[in-house]
């Protein structure tokens, strides 16, 4: 059997890592070539899309692309990892806010925000995991860091005792922390946050409803259907433009020869990473326009 290529749309457990399952999906799939395309926590669930054998050449321009989130907040309460499975360092013994008050600052969160990266992460500082000096007690200054809200709306509103629970959808760009997000919106409303709760709904337009569990894989893997499960690796790069080279020209494109622009259609007209097909619409590899105005290969897939 061949190795199988594509993209698995898993859907993670709670209290597994993303290397967790990644191990996992290697022992069901008998295969050491699987890369996942953006980390969650252990306690997340949700969508986290699995590059299998020569689709790993695409994680990187996945992992680019917008992802979703379904949080819930509880205001009047903090604690030392942003969310439940931290110490509680602050609790309120009364909280008063109201739906209209939490709706405007939700709303001023959406473009583009500056966070800076909890303790508890994995964002390196002089060669070191921040969650690793974290757990040794200690505290260092971290850069802030952009990035953005594409849209953000809250979705339910309760109190759960004294404490009132704010759940939301989330689009935003890659980088973004809803623990820290969370944290945000509660000093916006000049109250102590925490995230109880964290799904990915979606990730490089890959949503819950198509992913597998990793029980389905194993079923999927014992029937000898599971190929007929993923996702072809062009299509998970369907973002990057799509262009044709003529048939004189595919033996040199597979080569990795560079291509004068003649040679391809549409005429590519900007710089940028752009996908490239031969006439029978076979997926040949990722290019680019040089700087010398010429095709020049990024990644060569077909007969690599």
């Amino acid at each position: 059997m061949s190795e199988l290529t594509g993209v698995l749309a898993v859907y993670k457990p709670a209290g597994f890592t993303s290397h967790d399952v990644v191990a996992k999906a290697r022992r069901i799939l008998g295969m050491k070539r699987i890369g996942h395309t953006g980390t969650l926590d252990p306690q997340v669930t949700g969508v986290l899309p699995l590059c299998l054998g020569k689709a790993t050449r695409v994680v990187e321009y996945i992992q680019e692309l917008p992802k979703e989130y379904v949080a819930t907040l509880r205001l009047g309460m903090s604690s030392d990892t942003e969310d439940m499975t931290g110490t509680i360092t602050e609790a309120l013994e009364e909280v008063q806010v109201s739906r209209e008050e939490v709706q405007a600052v939700l709303n001023s969160f959406q473009g583009v925000i500056s966070q800076v990266p909890p303790m508890y992460s994995a964002v390196k500082v002089d060669g070191k995991r921040l969650y690793e000096l974290a757990r040794e007690g200690k505290t260092v200054e971290r850069k802030s860091r952009e990035v953005e809200i594409y849209e953000i709306e809250m979705t339910d509103m309760v109190w759960e005792g004294p404490y009132p629970e704010i759940s939301f959808r989330v689009l935003c760009s890659k980088g973004t922390y809803i623990r820290t997000l969370c944290v945000d919106i509660g000093r916006a409303l000049g109250l102590p946050g925490v995230m109880v709760k964290l799904e990915r709904t979606m990730s490089a337009g890959i949503s819950a409803s198509h992913c597998l569990t990793l029980e389905q894989i194993a079923e999927h893997m014992t029937a000898g259907t599971l190929e007929a499960q993923l996702i072809p690796a062009d299509e998970a790069i369907a973002h990057l433009p799509k262009h044709t080279v003529s048939e004189e020209k595919k033996k040199a494109a597979l080569q990795g020869q560079r291509l004068s622009l003649r040679y391809v259609a549409p005429e590519v007209k900007q710089s940028g990473h752009f996908r490239l097909y031969d006439l029978q619409d076979v997926f040949l590899g990722i290019y680019e326009l040089d700087e010398s105005g010429a095709i020049a290969p990024v990644k060569v897939f077909s007969g690599a």
